[in-house]
């Protein structure tokens, strides 16, 4: 389709948060004909997600927290029920999701399971994510989560029968992407 890509110009428009690049690249089309383009890609780390599960109660933990851009783009109130996730930062991807479940959550879980990685938005973002799911139970609680207070995460965590969480999905009440797949991972793997 396109060969020998050479990035011909990167200029940082923004590293106010993440960093957000201008780059211009010349490529080669299947018939020889050489091409330049300019394009934006947004650069925020590589991240990790997570889905707890219950066998026995068939629930899972999710959380549900404010996210400014689904404010400014329609959801009322800005808050979304997710997934637990997070950025890699320099962990590798197992540490960083251990992390942030506890962080989050509140739940110290033993045995993750990587069941894939996916790039979420590869048209403008570099992120790829990693994701994992664990089994947890009452015992693995070890404090309420919400989040590191000196982020400002305020998170809710919210335990839900798997079917609940299926039908939230049907009903827009889960829209978030990471969510969604890996609340279907679980049901169609026969998980709960």
């Amino acid at each position: 389709m396109i060969d020998n890509i050479k990035i011909l110009d990167t200029k940082v428009l923004s590293d106010n948060w993440y960093v957000l690049r201008k780059i211009t690249y010349e490529y080669s089309k299947r018939d020889g004909t050489k091409l330049t383009q300019s394009r934006e890609a947004y650069d925020r780390g590589n991240g990790a997600t997570i889905l707890l599960y219950n066998k026995e109660q068939k629930s899972v933990i999710l959380t549900r927290q404010f996210r400014l851009p689904t404010f400014i783009n329609g959801n009322e109130t800005g808050m979304l029920i997710e997934a637990c996730a997070g950025l890699l930062d320099k962990d590798n991807a197992e540490e960083c999701i251990r992390r942030e479940t506890e962080e989050e959550t509140g739940y110290k879980i033993t045995e993750v399971r990587k069941i894939f990685e996916a790039y979420m938005s590869p048209g403008s973002v570099t992120e790829i994510l990693y994701f994992f799911i664990a089994e947890y139970n009452k015992e693995m609680k070890i404090n309420d989560g919400g989040g590191v207070e000196h982020e400002e995460e305020n998170i809710e965590v919210l335990e839900l029968d798997i079917m609940q969480a299926m039908r939230m999905i049907e009903s827009g009440e889960i829209k978030d992407g990471k969510t969604i797949m890996l609340l279907q991972y679980i049901k169609l793997n026969n998980i709960l």
